[in-house]
């Protein structure tokens, strides 16, 4: 007999079906974009501001990406590029490792679990980059949400 409210819930864990977990993680999105484009985030009062925007002054890298899903879930992937690029790039690949993530549940064998040590410093880079060109003037126009 179990016990514990632990191992109650490790015993629930381990019978549940492996793909249980990217299902709730997919599902969870999905209700996110929904709300995101239902909820217009270009109207003010809908969504607290950005804290970052908030306390500094400065844009953050991801300032503007709440605007630019709900530009993508209406089919507007060039108001979604004028709000935040870095979604626009960021929205494909996030698909694209969930369902490997998904099909690494269901059985079939994963290519890869993290990218190497390089490309996790160049994509941190190139993110900073990003928050400083959008902060200042000349580019402002270019990067700003």
């Amino acid at each position: 007999m179990l016990t514990t409210l632990t191992e109650h819930l490790t015993h629930v864990a381990t019978r549940a079906a492996p793909y249980w977990r990217p299902v709730a993680v997919g599902v969870t999105a999905l209700g996110a974009v929904a709300l995101v484009a239902t909820v217009d985030p270009h109207e003010a009062g809908h969504y607290p501001t950005c804290p970052s925007l908030f306390i500094t002054g400065f844009w953050c890298p991801g300032c503007g990406s709440l605007r630019a899903l709900h530009s993508l879930a209406h089919g507007d992937l060039v108001g979604a590029l004028g709000m935040n690029i870095l979604v626009v790039v960021a929205v494909p690949y996030l698909l694209w490792r969930w369902g490997g993530w998904l099909a690494a549940t269901l059985g079939r064998p994963p290519r890869r679990r993290l990218a190497p040590a390089w490309a996790i410093w160049l994509l941190l880079g190139g993110i900073l980059a990003f928050t400083v060109a959008r902060n200042i003037p000349m580019f402002g126009p270019l990067l700003a949400p």
